[in-house]
């Protein structure tokens, strides 16, 4: 008889360790599945993020440019005051002296569009396009030209500027 119940006891034994490792199983199958959803979905995602043009990507570890501009309205120039876009949080574009020197301090990923000389002027707070400067409107209060380091150019605000230009605007 006690062989009995001690057969009985090792199989009921030997039956819950069956269950546990089976229980087991399939958490491991389940989690397993997880990952791979998981994994799958991010790759999705990321086969499904727009793709930039490598003609916007400016640079993919930033930048610390210096071009330089000047404005002449009318004949007087105007000053470029010093700390535009300096404050309790800096601008990556912005100026530290009344040189005319804008620096560009970029981290990470930069485009094109970031670097705009119509950026500049919005961390100004002035008014800047092909239509006019500072409230001197095209062709009615004279003529808008910029010449960036000696050559006209037309892209006025939609200029993306490079380290070491030299850009001059003249209203007159």
């Amino acid at each position: 008889m006690e062989n009995i119940e001690n057969k009985n006891k090792k199989e009921l034994k030997k039956e819950r360790q069956e269950k546990r490792m089976t229980g087991k199983k399939i958490i491991g199958i389940v989690l397993w599945a997880v990952v791979l959803v998981a994994i799958g979905g991010v790759i999705l995602w990321v086969l499904m993020l727009p793709k930039l043009p490598q003609s916007e990507i400016v640079s993919n570890s930033g930048i610390h440019w210096h071009p330089k501009i000047s404005i002449s309205i009318n004949g007087e120039d105007v000053e470029i005051p010093a700390n535009i876009g300096i404050g309790a949080v800096h601008s990556p574009m912005h100026t530290h002296d009344t040189d005319g020197v804008i620096h560009m301090e970029y981290g990470g990923l930069v485009r094109a569009k970031d670097i705009l000389l119509g950026n500049f002027f919005k961390t100004w707070g002035k008014e800047f396009s092909s239509g006019g400067i500072m409230g001197k409107i095209n062709g009615k209060d004279g003529t808008l030209k910029m010449t960036v380091n000696g050559v006209e150019n037309s892209e006025f605000e939609n200029y993306s500027m490079k380290d070491g230009d030299i850009i001059n605007i003249t209203f007159k």
